[in-house]
């Protein structure tokens, strides 16, 4: 017989781990500036907000999320230790743009050029570690690029580490994005401890970060700005509130001041607007189903995966769940085995099925017992005790 059972979710939880991919694309109409736009929250991978997402752009400073990461990939691996001392050559010494101020033919070490690079915006910092990773920036941009198209990040291509405008150095709302979002993955510890950094001195130069965002009270500790003639003013930003994360790229904007503006407004309506629904975590348990023929008269069906939606919050009525299974379920039955579905019916996307199953192993029971089980089903539509 196949069971099921329908309610309207507006549940409360606790959510681990990884949760289902979701691509609930819900849109709500807000007026802003940039000429490329991406928003999405970090958890769910839902699309909050874009525009021209996609158009390849000059990404200028904010290229240096890549060069960060490729540094802490080697940090991770061992190949180089923050202690470690690289030199500067007099190529880096004479970049232009924003500097950290190393000291030509100096050794500085690998902690104080990752905040150079990610807190003073330093030009001349990114080269000197490029050079020691690389051997030579344009080695190093090549890695960039690389890494990026691992990543999914398909439309950029990288021809420097610092994000000066060149030919041919581009990239797009929606792969700066994906970038941030891996660079917070991979490395939750590192990031933490440099992108919310407010100030950083060297050479006895203390430089504020660029990130406006970071002084004020929405949740910011990331990421990186960026400005070129050719670019316009760009961030990427990140804010998290409470447990959950957006991750914004806007670019394109005439003034420093017209970015700060821009960036607060759509962070504060990504949150506000959108709320994250948990309605269950994995291993949860969402029904109890009979079996038969089984050692035991039932097992408990639990949720294969976390199960959260960012919707609108004037969409959350809209939002309902049906268990459905074939009851009763046959014996032996092992733990983890798909049992049965969820079906999610998800405002304007339709429905979503997510496996429930088996929370624990039925052995099938002795040949006695299942005569007798048989028996009291066929009587009374159940097993007997």
């Amino acid at each position: 017989m196949r069971k099921f059972i329908t309610f309207f979710c507006i549940m409360a939880g606790v959510l681990l781990g990884v949760v289902c991919g979701l691509t609930f694309g819900a849109k709500a109409n807000i007026e802003f500036q940039a000429p490329q736009a991406y928003m999405v929250d970090f958890d769910t991978g839902v699309i909050l907000l874009e525009k021209n997402a996609d158009q390849q752009m000059v990404p200028s400073s904010m290229s240096k999320i890549m060069t960060a990461h490729l540094v802490f990939e080697r940090l991770k691996s061992g190949d180089i230790k923050l202690d470690d001392v690289m030199h500067v050559s007099e190529k880096a010494w004479r970049m232009q743009g924003s500097k950290t101020f190393v000291p030509l033919n100096g050794k500085v070490n690998v902690a104080d050029l990752l905040q150079g690079v990610i807190v003073q915006s330093g030009n001349d910092a990114c080269i000197v570690l490029a050079e020691g990773l690389s051997g030579t920036e344009e080695t190093f941009a090549k890695e960039m690029t690389e890494k990026a198209h691992e990543m999914g990040a398909k439309n950029s291509n990288f021809v420097n580490a610092t994000g000066w405008p060149d030919e041919g150095h581009v990239s797009t709302a929606r792969d700066l994005a994906l970038m941030a979002i891996r660079t917070i993955k991979d490395f939750p510890e590192e990031f933490a401890q440099y992108y919310a950094l407010r100030e950083f001195e060297y050479n006895k130069i203390k430089q504020g970060n660029r990130n406006t965002l970071l002084y004020k009270n929405m949740g910011a500790d990331g990421m990186k700005t960026g400005h070129t003639d050719a670019g316009g003013y760009g961030i990427v930003a990140t804010a998290k509130q409470g447990d959950r994360r957006i991750i914004l790229v806007v670019n394109g904007l005439p003034t420093s001041k017209a970015r700060d503006e821009e960036a607060t407004a759509l962070i504060n309506w990504g949150f506000n607007f959108f709320k994250n629904y948990k309605l269950f975590k994995k291993g949860d348990v969402v029904d109890v189903a009979d079996v038969w023929s089984g050692a035991e008269q039932s097992v408990p069906l639990v949720a294969g995966q976390d199960v959260i939606y960012t919707l609108p919050r004037n969409k959350r009525k809209e939002l309902s769940v049906k268990v459905v299974y074939d009851s009763p379920l046959g014996a032996p039955i092992q733990a983890g085995d798909k049992v049965g579905v969820l079906e999610i019916t998800v405002p304007d996307k339709g429905i979503e099925k997510i496996p429930l199953v088996a929370g624990k192993t039925v052995e099938r029971a002795s040949f006695i017992k299942r005569i007798n089980n048989s028996v009291h089903y066929l009587l009374w539509g159940k097993n007997s005790s």
